[in-house]
């Protein structure tokens, strides 16, 4: 009682206090407004570069989803196609398609005859170097074509498709305009008016390899490397990292041994990326001779890194699940390890899953580990196996952020979205996961 009347007294004299002192009142309101307003602006100034950041990208990037084609009818005569007459593949790949592409647009420009050398220059200039590899791949494809003449789509050089994306300006004069002269544009123009010229949904961007022109370069091999490093990931690090974890939270003992495992596991977390991929070139390439740029190294670099993640996570989500179930499942007669697997993992499970997906978006967007395991070679075929040298996305991306071609700014952007894209939906699915499979005690 005497406690009672003591804090009701205290009370009572602190609102005699504030009623006797109003300016203190208004002062404390107002540095609580003040707090209020400083919270707000700085969530709408983070908002601001957020959306600042997104319109830059998009803004880049989704012209990279839009390729510039030309149709050209080509006559695929069997003196330049198959000069030994046979229809093997290793002989069709003797074919002159890069002359048969220029005499296509020749036709298709109702050009005569055989122009002079600054002519052809400049109409040969308008089509990618990667058109004789598309002739032939039709041809090879559907070896009944050759004696005819088909309509066949190639790609348009990077700087024809610039122009058609608006990255270059046509009204200026052609002394300013150095990459395409009047004279290309109003070809350019014939085309399109011709139906011969457009842009059309860029399946390249998803299909095609590395290679030293915008137009014909890919993310095909750099997103085959992400998902091989990316199932090395979750069949190491997550498996590996749960099983510590129950072992750390239910059957080890509390000693300065695991003391110094959890705080080491907790450094670990907070390591920078690229002391990974040290450790990475030192032990899994240097001394166990490993294949360099493969994504056997790239998946084991990033379990190392990934493995604290997913510890820390699952002991938070083990540590989630009330004592009472424990008690209640080894008063029944349950093992320990009944105990663990029918009742605190099953019950663990969406916070497990969440801080595993959040450990593999991390993986999936580092670079500097990938960077000093040497994952950074020319690919043109895309890896058939773990072992075979190949280049992931967030890898791709910085390669192409380093060409000096215009047309690999537009493609470092989209590959910016979708890497973008692939952490969103695993972000989304953390989120879908969490709460479908949450419990509230």
């Amino acid at each position: 009682m005497a406690i009672t009347d003591t804090i009701t007294g205290a009370a009572s004299a602190g609102e005699t206090a504030r009623r006797k002192d109003p300016a203190r009142l208004k002062r404390r309101y107002a540095a609580e407004r003040r707090f209020q307003l400083m919270g707000l602006t700085a969530i709408l100034i983070g908002l601001g570069f957020l959306v600042m950041l997104f319109t830059s990208i998009i803004s880049n990037g989704w012209t990279a989803f839009l390729q510039t084609n030309v149709t050209l009818p080509i006559e695929l005569s069997k003196k330049a196609v198959m000069p030994d007459g046979a229809t093997e593949p290793l002989t069709l790949a003797q074919g002159n398609y890069t002359k048969l592409a220029r005499q296509g647009l020749y036709r298709a420009l109702g050009i005569e005859g055989r122009p002079d050398r600054r002519v052809r220059r400049k109409l040969h200039a308008l089509l990618s170097r990667g058109a004789d590899f598309q002739i032939y791949d039709a041809v090879r494809g559907d070896p009944s074509l050759v004696g005819k003449t088909v309509d066949i789509q190639i790609l348009a050089h990077g700087n024809v498709d610039a122009l058609l994306k608006g990255k270059i300006d046509r009204d200026i004069s052609g002394i300013d305009r150095p990459l395409l002269d009047q004279q290309q544009i109003d070809w350019i123009d014939q085309l399109i008016t011709n139906g011969r010229m457009a842009k059309q949904f860029n399946w390249g961007l998803f299909t095609f390899g590395a290679s030293s022109q915008p137009e014909t370069s890919g993310l095909f091999v750099a997103l085959i490397g992400s998902i091989f490093i990316m199932l090395i990931v979750i069949g190491l690090a997550v498996p590996l990292g749960v099983a510590a974890a129950a072992y750390l939270e239910e059957f080890a003992s509390k000693n300065w041994v695991t003391d110094i495992i959890e705080v080491n596991i907790n450094n670990l977390a907070a390591v920078p990326s690229i002391v990974f991929g040290l450790l990475g070139l030192a032990v899994f390439i240097n001394i166990f001779g490993m294949p360099r740029s493969a994504s056997l190294v790239g998946g084991l670099v990033l379990s190392l890194m990934t493995l604290p993640t997913v510890i820390i996570a699952t002991r938070a989500a083990i540590r989630a699940v009330p004592p009472s179930i424990r008690e209640a499942a080894l008063g029944v007669g349950a093992s320990k390890m009944q105990t663990l697997t029918h009742h605190i993992l099953p019950l663990a499970l969406p916070g497990i899953l969440t801080g595993t997906i959040i450990g593999l978006v991390q993986a999936l967007g580092e670079t500097a580990p990938l960077l000093m395991i040497g994952l950074v070679a020319f690919v043109v075929d895309a890896p058939t196996w773990p072992t075979d040298p190949a280049t992931a996305l967030p890898v791709q991306i910085y390669m192409w952020a380093q060409s000096a071609e215009r047309g690999f700014v537009e493609r470092t952007a989209g590959a910016t979205m979708v890497l973008l894209g692939f952490l969103f939906v695993m972000n989304a699915a953390a989120v879908y996961l969490r709460r479908r499979y949450e419990r509230t005690w």
